[in-house]
C-alpha cells in the first residue's frame, strides 16, 4: 500500500514541476486538476478496508471540486478573457522550474531529518506536502495572470491537504473537510475579483492594478 501511495505522491510532485515550467494556461490548469484528483484518491488507500461514509464523501467532493468544477470555471474564464499563455511572468519559467526542483530535493532531505512516526518515515507525504506548498508560493508570487495565481493557490492548498493526511487516523478527515470548504469559498471570492479585473482593464494581468490610485 505504501508503494502505491508513494507512487501517487511522486506523480503529484512531478505535476508540480510541469505547472512551474508551463507557459500555457490550459496546461497549468490541467496539471492542477490532475494533481487534485490524484491527492483526492489517497484517503481511500490510506484507510484501506476501514472505509466509512465521511471519508468517501470528502473524497468525492475533493475529486469533483478540484478535478471538474474549479478547472471548468478556470477554463471558462480563460476563454472569456481570450488568454492562453503567461507571457511576462515576474519569475521566468526556467528559474521557477529550477526553484521547484531544488525545493523538492530540499523537501526530501528535510523530511528525513524530521522526527516522524515510523508509519510516515518511509513515505513521501511530508516531502510531497512541502514541495506542493513551495510550488504554490512560487506560482502566486511569480506569475502575473490572475488565473495562474489561482492555480498556485490551489496547488498550495493541495500541499496543506497532504499535510492533513498525516492526521487521518486521529481526526477522520476533519482537517481536510475544513480546508475544502475554505478553498471553495476562496475560489468564489477570487472569481469575483478576477471578474472585476477583467471588466475594469479588459485583461487578467494583475500588473495593471498598479495604475489604481485613491
Amino acid at each position: 500500500m505504501s508503494g502505491t501511495l508513494n507512487l501517487l505522491i511522486g506523480l503529484a510532485m512531478g505535476l508540480n514541476l510541469i505547472a512551474l515550467g508551463s507557459s500555457r494556461l490550459p496546461s497549468l490548469i490541467r496539471a492542477m486538476s490532475v494533481q487534485g484528483v490524484v491527492l483526492g484518491l489517497m484517503p481511500l488507500l490510506m484507510e484501506g478496508k476501514k472505509l466509512n461514509w465521511p471519508v468517501v464523501l470528502v473524497v468525492l467532493a475533493t475529486i469533483v471540486g478540484k478535478g471538474v468544477v474549479i478547472p471548468g470555471m478556470l477554463r471558462r474564464a480563460t476563454r472569456a478573457a481570450n488568454v492562453e499563455r503567461e507571457i511576462e511572468p515576474f519569475i521566468g519559467f526556467v528559474p521557477s522550474l529550477l526553484l521547484g526542483a531544488g525545493g523538492t530535493i530540499a523537501a526530501v532531505a528535510l523530511a528525513r531529518a524530521l522526527p516522524l512516526l515510523p508509519e510516515h518515515a518511509g513515505s513521501l507525504v511530508v516531502p510531497g506536502a512541502i514541495a506542493s506548498v513551495l510550488t504554490g508560493f512560487i506560482l502566486l508570487i511569480g506569475r502575473a495572470k490572475a488565473i495562474s495565481q489561482i492555480c498556485g493557490y490551489l496547488i498550495l492548498e493541495n500541499g496543506i491537504y497532504l499535510f492533513g493526511l498525516l492526521l487521518i487516523h486521529s481526526t477522520p478527515l476533519l482537517v481536510e473537510s475544513g480546508i475544502l470548504l475554505d478553498v471553495t469559498v476562496g475560489v468564489f471570492v477570487i472569481g469575483v475579483i478576477m471578474d472585476r479585473i477583467q471588466r475594469a482593464f479588459d485583461s487578467l494581468d494583475t500588473r495593471k492594478l498598479t495604475v489604481l490610485h485613491e
